[in-house]
């Protein structure tokens, strides 16, 4: 797979040094001490101030975000923050504001918070973590209209990573027809089943890497891909299996959630769907900032040929799983049997035209 000409937002000018003047240039005197943190989209360095706590520096990867979309970002931390729900706001830097640019990149600094991420959830923390989303959603519905964030549409958040695979013709050949498929199955079935469902403001990405617990105390954590979405978003990353622990672990978090916000169980029809558009974005991605060294090195196998076959198997599993939920089957049910008069091409072939 090869790099774009120019990689533009690669943090080249990103040293400690510059880590540690971007903190003293927004007027926190600091120790010779910063460490980077697990970031792989944008640089976030631990640094150490002069009285010797600990902040968070946030670079965000260049050209990704308008500073408009940023700030709405820490707007919505602050809302939340306003509201007791534990997340970790933005600081304003001392003469105001919560963003600040050095050598053309935007960053932002975070209080740190201890704790770490649930290696998986009880029946408890199931149910304490949905009413922890509850309590968020019922902020974030509060204000939709002018929100400067993506939208959770098939537009925005795949059919667009498909136009750029293949405009950069990032596929083996003679997968892209069957990976195109696959992706139109999912896609087509999102459009038809999101239709009427309201939007709110959503963190966008509740796996479970993003939650930290401390004390029996849930916070959440990363917003950077907050969005406009269908509740459900940020219902089903943190329990993605199908299995029956998994659907009994989401009934708790539903249980905790309807503690503090309504949720209509018609959304959970979205899951599927939902979670081919991400394995479309995550691949889309993988291959957008494949210029980035530290991407090869931890994705090794990705782009190649063998590994685009399997995304690809992968997404044909996804795309009869979202067709079988479309019919009103579980995902996972066994292949229906027909009457074999009644089949027809358009029965068998999911690219037949006529």
């Amino acid at each position: 797979m090869s790099a774009p000409a120019a990689a533009t937002d690669l943090f080249l000018e990103l040293t400690p040094e510059r880590v540690l003047d971007a903190v003293e240039t927004g007027g926190l005197a600091v120790r010779p001490l910063c460490y980077p943190l697990n970031s792989f989209e944008n640089r976030v360095y631990e640094v150490e101030l002069a009285d010797r706590s600990r902040v968070v520096s946030k670079f965000y990867r260049p050209g990704r975000w308008s500073e408009a979309r940023i700030l709405e970002e820490h707007r919505f931390l602050a809302e939340l923050d306003a509201e007791e729900i534990p997340v970790c706001p933005a600081r304003s830097f001392p003469g105001g504001g919560t963003l600040r640019t050095i050598d053309g990149i935007h960053y932002a600094l975070f209080d740190r918070k201890g704790g770490r991420a649930p290696d998986e959830l009880t029946d408890a923390t199931a149910a304490r973590l949905g009413m922890l989303v509850g309590r968020l959603h019922a902020v974030g519905a509060r204000r939709v209209e002018g929100v400067d964030r993506p939208r959770l549409t098939s537009a925005e958040y795949a059919r667009a990573d498909l136009a750029w695979l293949a405009e950069h013709e990032t596929l083996p050949r003679h997968l892209e027809r069957r990976y195109r498929d696959a992706a139109r199955t999912i896609v087509d079935a999102y459009d038809r089943l999101v239709e009427g469902v309201p939007f709110l403001r959503l963190h966008g990405d509740l796996h479970l890497g993003n939650v930290l617990e401390r004390d029996g105390q849930l916070r959440l954590l990363d917003f950077d891909d907050s969005m406009l979405g269908p509740a459900v978003q940020d219902l089903w990353l943190a329990l993605p299996g199908r299995d029956a622990a998994a659907r009994a672990l989401r009934e708790s978090v539903l249980e905790g959630y309807l503690s503090f916000r309504p949720f209509d169980r018609a959304e959970l029809v979205l899951i599927e769907p939902l979670r081919g558009l991400r394995m479309i974005h995550y691949a889309a991605w993988l291959a957008r900032r494949w210029h980035d060294p530290i991407f090869p090195t931890h994705w090794p196998h990705f782009g190649s040929v063998e590994g685009w076959e399997r995304e690809t198997a992968d997404l044909e599993e996804q795309a009869e799983a979202v067709a079988r939920v479309a019919r009103g089957l579980a995902p996972d049910a066994a292949p229906e049997e027909p009457d074999p008069e009644e089949l027809s091409n358009k029965d068998l072939f999911w690219d037949w035209e006529g």
